[in-house]
């Protein structure tokens, strides 16, 4: 999320991360910000110190009560006060205008990294509920509710653990696919869509109206935990490796 009262910052920078493969809103200030937050989740926020009416500075304080969420200050002004200030609240970083696009998407991908490292996976010990499966971590493999085993390739697992290791969070293709380390594919091509669609047919009660793994529209996918089944996790057979 963007939040600068410059429309052309608003823009530049939402254009610019876009075309780097994220998931960008822009908006003009703290209400707004609260309007979209309210809806959905945000992983990290851009925000800019002086704006009318609320600062960025209360803003930060607000979203870092709210819990886990990035925020990188932004600011025209060279006074270190904000930028000490800011980085007291709770901010993770600090850019100052006018920056090297490229600098600040280093900044935004390094927080997103703190932020995927920190976040805990939904799992019970090393399974995973996905819809009406649970996925074993160290044995990869899967299992329906009933102990059966349902055959994953190596990449329908790693894109399952980078589901399971960012719950709640929205994943653009491009983001899938990094942490699910396949670089060799592009981001912006549908055969994730086609892959998606295959392990939806595999762990969702209903693969039309998925509530596991849904569909963020324009921005890509997120993966809502359940609870597990009563009694606890399944516990899946000793482990021959999966085929590929």
């Amino acid at each position: 999320m963007v939040v600068d009262d410059e429309a052309i910052v608003r823009e530049t920078v939402q254009d610019y991360l876009t075309r780097q493969g994220l998931a960008v809103t822009a908006v003009d200030g703290g209400a707004a910000l609260d309007a979209l937050m309210a809806e959905r989740a945000v992983d990290l926020v851009l925000l800019d110190i002086n704006m009318p009416g609320e600062n960025g500075l209360s803003i930060a304080r607000r979203l870092r009560q709210r819990g886990p969420i990035g925020i990188i200050m932004l600011t025209a002004n060279t006074d270190n006060v904000d930028k000490v200030v800011g980085l007291e609240i709770g901010a993770d970083d600090y850019v100052a205008k006018p920056f090297d696009p490229r600098e600040l998407l280093a900044r935004v991908r390094a927080v997103l990294r703190r932020i995927t490292s920190d976040a805990p996976a939904a799992t019970v010990g090393s399974e995973v509920r996905m819809g009406r499966c649970m996925l074993n971590l160290e044995s990869r493999r899967m299992f329906d509710l009933d102990g059966r085993d349902i055959p994953l390739t190596a990449m329908e697992f790693d894109l399952l653990r980078a589901f399971a290791d960012n719950p709640n969070r929205v994943l653009t293709r491009d983001r899938l696919l990094d942490l699910a380390h396949h670089k060799e594919f592009d981001g912006f091509d549908r055969s994730i869509d086609v892959r998606i669609t295959r392990l939806r047919r595999k762990i969702e009660l209903d693969p039309t109206t998925p509530q596991s793994i849904k569909t963020v529209r324009g921005a890509g996918y997120i993966f809502v935990p359940q609870r597990t089944p009563a009694g606890g996790a399944l516990h899946a057979p000793a482990a021959a490796a999966p085929a590929d």
